[in-house]
């Protein structure tokens, strides 16, 4: 007993190493905080920029940014903490510059500024490659933040999509199937939007379209595999008609191998996953020609 009480330590010195370490922790946390926020800062401030090339400057910085945090809890709690605040929220600012087709809409010739003492103000408007960044940053910010839905739900994202959906190019197609997954996946009210828009019509007639590109008609597929294997066994959902919809849209044979293909593939890595979702859309495909 004695050898024992000689050996124990003073309860101060027993503590020192855990204050050290919480100061350790504190210093890393507000080096990772203020890392996030001048990430954002920096790239939001590119990201409203009248020129489209500045523009696409900050959505890739953001995306890279996004990208970095993806595996990192700490990094993703800050990211959260972040978009609370109303000047570093990457959402809006998508929605006001680079899919706002607003901006393309109004390029209208006008004279009155050279009668104007008041200079005029020139907004580029997007380009392809600006659209189909700002869809990527769409899609991370929504998988990385649950409310990024909401304030894209705010903006009528869905419609905005749809739009790009069916009269975009090849290049911001793909971005913007995978920013419909993202926004739709736990928002009711875009599942809402996305029904009033007879979305699911619309995507069913790109895969019946053999003037679409390949790669595009397989994409859907991919949408709608992952869409349903997400509403399936839940209750209450906003789509509870889309299996109808399907069979009435692509016929009884693609209805049922969609409705199969959808239960499978939880078990598996990501990478799996993926080669059985392309294989699963292409067989999608290959039934509606038979």
């Amino acid at each position: 007993m004695r050898n024992t009480i000689t050996t124990m330590k003073p309860f101060w010195m027993e503590k020192t190493k855990d204050s050290s370490t919480v100061i350790q922790d504190l210093i890393s946390s507000l080096n990772n905080k203020r890392e996030v926020t001048l990430a954002l800062r920096t790239g939001l401030i590119d990201a409203r920029a009248d020129f489209s090339f500045l523009r696409v400057r900050g959505l890739r910085n953001i995306l890279k940014f996004l990208r970095s945090i993806a595996d990192s809890d700490s990094a993703i709690c800050v990211f959260w903490s972040t978009q609370s605040a109303p000047q570093l929220q990457v959402v809006p600012v998508l929605f006001r510059y680079s899919l706002n087709r607003s901006v393309t809409e109004n390029l209208v010739p006008n004279l009155d500024h050279v009668f104007s003492v008041k200079p005029m103000k020139i907004t580029s408007p997007s380009t392809d490659t600006e659209v189909a960044l700002a869809l990527r940053v769409l899609e991370g910010c929504c998988l990385l933040h649950r409310d990024s839905a909401g304030f894209a739900h705010r903006h009528n994202a869905t419609k905005v999509l749809m739009d790009i959906l069916s009269s975009g190019g090849v290049l911001v197609r793909g971005p913007c199937l995978d920013a419909l997954v993202a926004i739709m996946l736990d928002s009711s009210s875009n599942q809402k939007d996305f029904e009033a828009c007879h979305g699911i019509e619309k995507i069913t007639e790109l895969i019946k379209d053999n003037q679409v590109e390949e790669n595009i008609r397989l994409r859907c597929g991919e949408f709608l595999l992952i869409l349903i294997g997400h509403l399936n066994g839940k209750e209450k959902t906003p789509m509870a008609k889309i299996h109808e919809d399907i069979r009435l849209l692509l016929g009884e044979r693609s209805a049922s191998l969609i409705w199969a293909a959808s239960q499978f593939g939880s078990t598996l890595d990501p990478e799996q996953r993926q080669m059985a979702l392309q294989i699963q859309a292409r067989r999608v495909l290959e039934s509606l020609e038979l």
